[in-house]
């Protein structure tokens, strides 16, 4: 199923009807969201989440996200929507922002990977907010990829994924943000960041009065923390800040096909494939995945990514390419 750029809200609410009906009678949808496909069913309902974890192939103790309209639509499912939560929601929301809350006991253990924890988001794309909306049930929803294997940013992804096809894929173009959403822990009186995201600690710290707590937060909370991510078949090397160009050199002379990714231009240097030369951080964090993925189809045994600066987005995006690497 095809939305056409320029769709308008009624044309919208048209073309989803079916997807929508789809996601109410306990089946799977991948939909797009800013940051990136996801692949959703009712979360109340524990048969249909037992179908997307069985389609991931996801281990059963890695919570999913709930995607959710807004504040209200994120109320039934917590025991409490801490002043915290309810600060950051009014700051973040619609947005790549996950708060992580004491679970409503009307919320399926296997939602919450067995936890009596929930993580709720309100998805800042209208082809979500709408499927949300028409079928009324907030949507669990994870990555719509493989297990283990770099998200999907395009629905072309999904059904390389899935070639025995979910029930509807929902293709709206390529997702804006590209990497997922900044998870926190707000049960308490100081915001936890348990996963990074788009959603910098410097920008959760403008709507905060307190700091963020740091030490070792209690990543079972979160979804995307416990288990192998975002790896393709390509060996993936990490190369210091400038170092890109030298480290392809190295690994061209070895004679294996190699990729590279990273802001430093690789100029004099054959036999290699570039997978992307972002402008800054955010394009990088735009390109991460699906460069991931065309190294596997161009069947490259080693790709070089060149790190970033650890400052604002740039945690988030090290965070991946430091998963990907293994």
């Amino acid at each position: 199923m095809s939305v056409p750029s320029g769709t308008t809200g009624s044309e919208l609410a048209a073309l989803l009807r079916p997807a929508a009906e789809v996601l109410r009678e306990g089946g799977v949808v991948a939909f797009p969201t800013e940051t990136v496909y996801g692949l959703g069913a009712s979360a109340l309902d524990p048969a249909a989440v037992e179908a997307v974890f069985r389609a991931k192939g996801r281990p059963s103790d890695n919570p999913l996200i709930v995607h959710v309209s807004d504040l209200d639509g994120a109320r039934p499912l917590a025991r409490e929507v801490t002043p915290l939560a309810a600060k950051l929601a009014g700051a973040f929301w619609p947005g790549p922002l996950t708060l992580v809350l004491d679970a409503d006991r009307t919320v399926p253990r296997i939602t919450t990977g067995g936890l009596d924890t929930v993580a709720v988001r309100a998805p800042d794309h209208a082809v979500a907010r709408e499927l949300i909306r028409q079928s009324g049930v907030p949507l669990a929803a994870p990555s719509a990829n493989r297990s283990g294997r770099p998200s999907p940013t395009t629905a072309a992804h999904v059904a390389a994924d899935f070639p025995a096809g979910v029930d509807i894929i929902v293709d709206a173009g390529p997702c804006a943000v590209g990497i997922e959403s900044t998870v926190v822990d707000c049960r308490g009186r100081d915001p936890v960041i348990l996963r990074p995201g788009s959603i910098t600690a410097e920008q959760l710290g403008t709507a905060t009065p307190a700091a963020l707590t740091g030490g070792l937060p209690d990543l079972a909370a979160s979804p995307g923390t416990r288990h192998a991510h975002y790896r393709p078949a390509a060996r993936v090397h990490v190369a210091d800040i400038g170092s890109g160009p030298s480290r392809v050199a190295e690994l061209v002379e070895q004679g294996t096909p190699v990729g590279y990714l990273g802001l430093t231009p690789v100029t004099d240097v054959s036999g290699v494939r570039i997978l992307g030369m972002p402008r800054d951080t955010r394009d990088l964090a735009h390109l991460l995945y699906a460069a991931l993925r065309q190294a596997d189809d161009w069947g490259l045994e080693d790709v070089v990514i060149e790190a970033v600066p650890p400052i604002g987005v740039g945690v988030a995006v090290m965070d991946r390419i430091r998963r990907a690497a293994g």
